[in-house]
């Protein structure tokens, strides 16, 4: 009787594991956990049971215990290719993307061309930035399974981060055909329109999306910045403020106590916070709403970045704080780029009172000695920050313009911070510019040196804005399809009347805008060449 009763204490172990996976298939994850458990109390090395239970606390989040178990049963077979690529998909959430890389190409030498694995490792390569790479890999998934929606999505994303959205928006239509209406898909066809300068279709793809997906964030804010471009600003800034709940800005979202203001409530007497958000050039350009605040009557309080408060805290009865720096008590708050919708600011009532910045008094002086007198003198920014979305369109190789350098009528100038290797050669070659950038401390200086300059030429950097809150000429060098601030078909700004915008007239096109360029370095170096009697 002892012996019979030691036999059936032991469970059937291959009916409990096709029971977790019956359930597991079912949804029911508790029911699957308990079974796995069960399993591995009598045999805990047991490959399947630790393999499934991994699977199952990654669906559930969580992730370290998912890297244990699934490390665990690799342990155990290291044949698996399920297993080997499961463990990368977990690295991948942890955000161990080189680690996943490994991971998927050992689960391919297990399984070839296995299009699940391709498609993984595809995105841990975009997550690393190796964009070709990662389009090299979709491309092989799409090659077993051409339907497959998730790779054309992402290969239109791969697309589009190598600034070819004519290919993204083919890839995108094909992912379309097979879930249509979807609302992702809509959105990221409709920005790769944008990026070609088709903003009312954009706007379509956009409203379709919102009509499937009422609630999708990034549907209102790509039509926000659509809308804003084609100068519809009441219902552009409006739904602007949808940023706040797209994974670009959610974790930059503010928790403070203060009630936020976005135009209803009176500030008189009030002490209101006003917050830096996103870039220089942003903080720049709508500190400009700070006086106006201060007009009616509101003590105000600036957040801006550290590398702008020695510009900024010259600022007339403004309180100019860096950010991380102890807060003063406040009763409202209202980040920057909500102001014009707080002011309900249209095209034609923009606050465009020039200069609003100034150069401190103490920098002026130091610089003013430093620049040679005589010929008119230009300030040249040809790049942006590298790490900047959209650097391939906005930023332009100083070898594009060197020949504007090479017997300049004009004292010619580089306020360029940031110096890329390629750039820095080409810039040993062109004795006719003078590179200042690498003296320049901060954006006081940067201001100071504008300041002595008779015009600034720069793509659409902080430098630009600079320029222009400052009063001075400046010559803005605009991609096809610019940001949403500078609209559509205008060569002004009514953000900054000194300003005159040059613009690609096709997408990529910068030799056209180069020689417009020089015919406008032409005009400004007229009177020097009256004065050789030219």
């Amino acid at each position: 009787m002892s012996a019979n009763w030691k036999k059936t204490s032991v469970p059937n172990l291959s009916r409990l594991q096709r029971q977790a996976y019956h359930s597991f298939q079912h949804g029911d994850l508790d029911k699957a956990e308990r079974l796995c458990a069960g399993i591995l109390q009598h045999r805990p090395e047991d490959f399947d049971a630790l393999h499934l239970l991994g699977v199952l606390n990654f669906q559930r989040r969580r992730l370290a215990e998912a890297l244990r178990l699934l490390s665990q049963a690799l342990k155990i077979n290291s044949s698996s290719a399920d297993a080997m690529s499961n463990l990368g998909l977990a690295l991948h959430a942890t955000g161990r993307f080189e680690e996943a890389v490994a991971h998927y190409r050992s689960a391919l030498r297990l399984a070839p061309d296995h299009p699940e694995i391709l498609y993984n490792l595809a995105n841990a390569c975009l997550e690393l930035g190796r964009v070709d790479e990662a389009l090299a890999n979709y491309d092989d998934a799409l090659a077993k399974t051409p339907g497959h929606v998730g790779a054309l999505v992402n290969r239109g994303n791969a697309l589009l981060r190598l600034n070819r959205p004519t290919e993204a928006i083919s890839s995108y239509e094909k992912a379309l055909a097979a879930m249509p209406g979807h609302p992702q898909i809509l959105t990221n066809r409709g920005h790769a329109l944008r990026r070609l300068d088709r903003p009312l279709e954009a706007l379509a793809d956009f409203e379709a999306a919102l009509k499937a997906g009422p609630d999708f964030p990034e549907a209102h804010f790509e039509a926000a910045m659509t809308r804003l471009m084609l100068g519809d600003f009441a219902a552009g800034w409006k739904a602007y403020e949808w940023r706040w709940r797209t994974g670009a800005f959610a974790r930059q979202r503010r928790q403070l106590q203060a009630p936020l203001w976005l135009g209803g409530a009176p500030v008189s007497g009030k002490t209101i916070l006003l917050h830096a958000e996103q870039g220089f050039g942003d903080t720049i350009q709508f500190i400009r709403y700070a006086p106006l605040l201060a007009d009616r009557g509101a003590k105000v309080v600036c957040e801006v970045q550290p590398e702008l408060k020695p510009l900024l805290s010259p600022f007339a009865d403004i309180r100019i704080i860096a950010a991380g720096e102890p807060l003063p008590a406040f009763d409202l708050h209202c980040p920057m780029l909500s102001l014009p919708l707080a002011f309900a600011t249209t095209p034609e009532t923009i606050p465009a009172s020039i200069p609003y910045l100034g150069a401190p008094v103490e920098r002026l002086a130091h610089w003013r000695d430093r620049l040679p007198a005589g010929r008119p003198r230009a300030g040249f920014v040809w790049s942006g920050s590298p790490s900047h979305k959209n650097d391939l369109n906005r930023s332009i190789p100083l070898a594009r313009l060197a020949a504007l350098f090479e017997d300049p009528l004009l004292r010619c100038f580089s306020l360029q911070s940031e110096l890329r290797d390629a750039d820095r050669e080409v810039l040993r070659g062109l004795p006719g510019l003078v590179h200042l950038g690498g003296e320049l401390r901060d954006f006081a200086d940067t201001a100071a040196v504008i300041s002595l300059l008779d015009v600034v030429i720069s793509v659409d950097t902080a430098v630009a804005h600079l320029a222009g809150a400052l009063g001075k000429p400046v010559v803005i060098l605009l991609p096809f399809a610019a940001d949403f601030r500078w609209m559509r078909h205008r060569g002004d700004s009514p953000w900054y009347p000194t300003a005159k915008l040059l613009r690609q007239p096709a997408f990529g096109d910068w030799d056209s805008v180069i020689v417009r360029l020089r015919d406008e370095l032409r005009q400004l170096s007229l009177p020097a060449l009256a004065g050789q009697g030219a």
